[in-house]
């Protein structure tokens, strides 16, 4: 069985990074919902995700997005930032939302858009070092909509050119984390359309460049926590964006639509001995319709309890019953530990650390939702900028 010692520390050491846009308007493609209260700039968020640690004890850093979290001095929003009580974790490029980049980004076929969408990853480099961030996430919306558009060689050969200088420009103890998306908003061919692609871009840059796992990026049925295993085996699993999905990339709250699967990705974590290995945790979710803070420490909430629910597997006699070919035992022994309620050890471990043992009851319970809608009157809300 587990040692229950072990299993609180691994819980303790668990850290969910939650991104800036999370706290911001957002919606689908066909309208983007306001909240009051909404950040209007990035120190706005950034004390809103304060607030999520806060309640939660687990969310200690917050990941920005450029140009969306844009600010004339990153060195004084780094502080800032500590001041709140937390810190600031991946920078996320955007080379998605100019007009330039209509037929692609770093693989278009003009040299000139490729060389201004190279720029700006280099520059987020540059806002890496001026905040001592460690991890540099690229996503690219690159592709093609109809067979003959463009050579898909040509812009694998692009894509590789653009991925090596600027790997080549990050510092010794910065990495690159090389996210993927099966379809949209390119629909005949993507560039970068599944791990392995990210994987094998990733292998040939060098060893501070890793494989970014969207849970909202796949087709449906695909296994990911085979993806999981694989990359862990092959020392390339950076970093996860979690999200739950019913369709396609939904971004809901994580562990919303399946959870068991959240609980067999982190078993595979936990397997490998990788809680705190390095991976980097984050929420990837805009939260269209639900109060923002609520939705997302509800989020962490749900990384936890799947977390908790894959450390309480017990792993001897699961391996065991795989050993025996005992196909069912094996099975039972992981339900088991899916089926347990875990909400009574974390409430005890918030306890234990000066915690509110309910953390959406305290965080509605401190006032701060309303005070920020009484005095985050006026100037422009943050959003999309869709």
């Amino acid at each position: 069985m587990p040692n229950p010692a072990n299993v609180r520390a691994a819980l303790r050491s668990l850290e969910i990074e939650t991104p800036s846009w999370a706290y911001g308007n957002s919606g689908t493609r066909f309208k983007v919902f306001a909240q009051a209260g909404v950040p209007r700039t990035p120190q706005e968020k950034i004390a809103d995700a304060a607030q999520v640690h806060r309640f939660t004890g687990s969310a200690p850093s917050v990941a920005l997005h450029i140009p969306w979290d844009r600010v004339d001095d990153f060195t004084e929003l780094a502080k800032y930032t500590h001041d709140q009580g937390v810190r600031i974790g991946a920078i996320n490029s955007n080379v998605f939302q100019d007009d330039d980049y209509k037929l692609g980004s770093v693989t278009n076929p003009d040299p000139r858009v490729r060389r201004k969408a190279v720029r700006h990853l280099l520059d987020c480099v540059d806002i890496m070092d001026a905040t001592g961030s460690r991890d540099l996430k690229l996503w690219f919306s690159d592709g093609i909509n109809y067979p003959g558009q463009d050579d898909l060689r040509d812009r694998q050969d692009r894509l590789a050119e653009a991925l090596r200088e600027v790997y080549d420009r990050l510092g010794p103890h910065q990495r690159m984390l090389l996210e993927y998306k099966l379809f949209e908003p390119a629909f005949y061919a993507t560039d970068v359309p599944d791990w392995g692609t990210s994987y094998a871009h990733c292998v040939e840059l060098g060893p501070r460049a890793t494989v970014c796992i969207d849970t909202g990026h796949h087709a449906p049925g695909t296994n990911i926590e085979f993806i999981v295993a694989f990359l862990l085996r092959a020392g390339r699993l950076g970093a996860f964006d979690f999200n739950s999905r019913f369709y396609a990339d939904d971004d809901l709250m994580a562990g919303a639509a399946d959870p068991f699967q959240l609980f067999r990705i982190m078993y595979e974590i936990v397997r490998a001995d990788s809680l705190s290995s390095g991976i980097a945790f984050m929420l990837d979710q805009c939260h269209n319709i639900e109060a923002k803070i609520p939705a997302v420490i509800r989020s962490v909430l749900n990384v936890q309890e799947a977390t908790a629910k894959a450390l309480l597997v017990d792993r001897d006699a699961l391996r065991a019953a795989q050993l025996e070919g005992d196909v069912l035992g094996a099975n039972a022994v992981l339900m088991d530990a899916y089926n347990t309620d875990v909400r009574p050890l974390l409430a005890e471990l918030r306890t234990e650390d000066g915690l509110d043992p309910d953390p959406v009851g305290a965080y509605r319970r401190s006032g701060y939702g309303e005070r920020v809608v009484a005095e985050r009157v006026g100037g422009q809300q943050a959003g999309w900028n869709a």
